[in-house]
């Protein structure tokens, strides 16, 4: 069984503890899925892949998004990641109709109408679209909060 103590003790990864900061950056790679009566929608964080190392791509009612660049130095020695992650699509969404945006700090935002009706399913390449970031555009500032 498990102790209380077990239970109790500090987050441990391989006999070592996480730290808050570190654990944040664990959670990167993630991705989250919205779907309502209008559409689905899917956000995924793929900041470690340019644009052109990312497919995304409809087989029948599946979605499949890959990620791939090749081996690279970096100041520990060599990387290369790659990934691929599948997901359903609710049988009202014509795969045709699916588009994905990534965003300038590396948000993959998928989204696609649901009809109401099912739709034959198909193969479908999808073209990835990069947004503009803003040049110029200041974040709000802090000051004036918090004094009293």
């Amino acid at each position: 069984g498990v102790s209380p103590c077990e239970i109790l003790a500090p987050a441990l990864y391989h006999g070592y503890y996480i730290r808050p900061r570190i654990n944040k950056q664990l959670d990167r790679g993630t991705s989250e899925i919205s779907l309502n009566e209008h559409k689905f929608q899917v956000f995924l964080d793929v900041c470690h892949f340019l644009p052109d190392e990312l497919t995304v791509r409809t087989v029948d009612n599946l979605l499949e998004v890959m990620g791939q660049h090749p081996q690279k130095a970096d100041r520990h020695g060599f990387i290369s990641r790659e990934f691929t992650r599948t997901y359903i699509l609710p049988l009202d969404v014509n795969p045709l109709l699916v588009r994905a945006t990534l965003s300038h700090d590396g948000i993959l935002s998928i989204v696609a109408p649901r009809t109401g009706k099912e739709v034959k399913a198909r193969v479908n390449e999808v073209k990835i679209t990069q947004e503009e970031q803003l040049v110029g555009k200041e974040e709000p500032s802090d000051e004036g909060k918090g004094k009293e």
